[in-house]
């Protein structure tokens, strides 16, 4: 079943209306705050990493706020365990039996705050949850429910007391985002006080409503040529020479179902080269492990993606729709 331009059109309305009700008190951020729902509507996460200061937990609470579900918040030290994460099973005496009492995790929208300031081991607890969107305790696997969102959080910056995310950890998230400062008419709005607190944002949408937007998205059409052109980009980014580790196949699949749901963003029933092209930093760098004598170097992972889309041509519009 392929979506229809009447849904195309519906969704990239709704679409609109949240990305409008989060920039409400994330003035300036468009780009990151439509990055961010096009993941949380593709059944991905995002990992939010910027200097602090720059409307990360805002933006998390913001989303939160827009939706009419459950959100909690997580904040990640050095002494959280699995347990204060996933919850655990505590021995009722009266009854003679052990209850689960559900952590955090059991939320539509998870703030993972500093993340990288938890061990990890105590990071290993959102592997599970994140790529199968249930956990295991006591050998009984528990749904979290969806529509489900990680949105983690962490300082590139400061290195002291925090540990380094896992690869494994870090391609579960669908995007990495930096947002970066905003800029000066912004910067004088938000100093005018125009920014409205995220606790004043009322919910627009339903999970129900988001789940049906992440089907319809999941209907969009991909031309073959389209396919090939992301595996033709995900195959660059093995044979690089600054790459150790190139984009995985599950990279791969997050970058064609982000690319769906961009397409109907743009109330299109087709995805385009262009929808890969914009997605393919934020859904691929992250997911590249350089060899150290690039980094030595200064280079990035993101340059690295960059330098790929430059390299390999994509299909005309004509060819691919």
């Amino acid at each position: 079943m392929t979506i229809t331009q009447e849904q195309a059109t519906w969704f990239a309305q709704t679409f609109g209306q949240l990305a409008d009700n989060v920039e409400r008190a994330v003035l300036g951020k468009r780009r990151v705050v439509e990055l961010v729902l096009t993941a949380m509507l593709s059944d991905g996460h995002v990992l939010l990493e910027d200097v602090p200061g720059t409307g990360k937990t805002s933006l998390a609470r913001a989303l939160g706020q827009s939706v009419r579900g459950t959100n909690t918040r997580i904040q990640f030290t050095p002494d959280l365990l699995p347990g204060d994460i996933t919850g655990i099973s505590v021995y009722d005496q009266k009854e003679g039996v052990f209850e689960f009492h559900g952590g955090p995790i059991f939320a539509n929208i998870v703030l993972a705050d500093e993340i990288n300031r938890a061990s990890p081991k105590t990071q290993s607890a959102l592997l599970e949850v994140m790529e199968e969107g249930h956990v295991t305790i006591d050998g009984i696997s528990r749904s979290v429910g969806v529509p489900f969102l990680v949105l983690a959080t962490q300082n590139p910056v400061e290195q002291a007391g925090t540990y380094r995310l896992p690869e494994a950890q870090l391609d579960r998230f669908m995007m990495r985002i930096s947002l970066g400062y905003p800029d000066h008419a912004a910067t004088v709005r938000i100093l005018d006080g125009g920014a409205v607190a995220t606790a004043e944002l009322a919910p627009i949408i339903t999970p129900e409503a988001l789940v049906g937007m992440a089907d319809l998205a999941a209907q969009v059409y991909v031309d073959a040529l389209v396919l090939d052109y992301i595996a033709r980009i995900v195959d660059a980014t093995r044979s690089a020479d600054e790459v150790r580790l190139g984009v995985s196949i599950r990279g791969a699949l997050a970058l064609t179902r982000a690319a769906r749901t961009r397409a109907a963003s743009q109330a299109r029933t087709y995805a385009t080269p262009d929808d890969v092209k914009s997605l393919a930093v934020a859904v691929l760098s992250h997911r590249l492990i350089l060899h150290p004598e690039a980094e030595f170097d200064g280079i990035t992972q993101e340059a690295v993606i960059g330098q790929v889309l430059l390299d390999i041509a994509p299909p005309s519009r004509r060819e691919a729709v």
